[in-house]
């Protein structure tokens, strides 16, 4: 990465950070105006792959920076290029416990093209829960067709 250094990701990360705190709700249009919440979990997933274990500061950085793009992407989402359901185990807290539960998930995937850069913004929404910004990441390439058909892009969306 050309430029980086500690003190310009430390900044780049508080300056992410309020921003994500300001955005608080984002309306999309491919849910029918639904609001998409911005918590805790999706800036939580920006800096860890899962629980407890933290993505690399190359990583976090890239994350971070494409970050302001994100409400825009979620307001203009007119059409969804990727879905995936599955059921998976979710730490919540119950109780003031925090308990690994079988819960069915669906994640949403919605790209665009910005100052040329493909990028992906992924919703989370947990059964009998919110739909919630998840993740953001840049769509680095396009497969070739296989039997004439296109694979947009690749990837676990519950992981990216």
């Amino acid at each position: 990465m050309v430029n980086f250094s500690f003190t310009k990701f430390n900044k780049m990360k508080k300056e992410s950070i309020k921003f994500y705190n300001d955005i608080s709700k984002i309306k999309c249009p491919y849910f029918q105006n639904e609001k998409i919440v911005f918590n805790n979990k999706g800036m939580k997933h920006l800096k860890f792959k899962s629980w407890n274990k933290t993505r690399s500061i190359k990583d976090q950085y890239m994350r971070l920076k494409l970050l302001k793009y994100a409400p825009e992407i979620i307001k203009k989402s007119h059409t969804l290029q990727e879905l995936c359901e599955k059921k998976s185990f979710e730490r919540i807290q119950i109780n003031s416990r925090w308990e690994q539960r079988m819960l069915g998930i669906t994640y949403y995937g919605f790209v665009a093209i910005i100052d040329e850069v493909r990028i992906k913004v992924i919703i989370k929404e947990t059964e009998g829960g919110k739909k919630y910004f998840w993740s953001i990441i840049p769509c680095w390439k396009q497969d070739k067709p296989v039997l004439d058909k296109k694979i947009l892009h690749e990837g676990d969306l519950e992981k990216d």
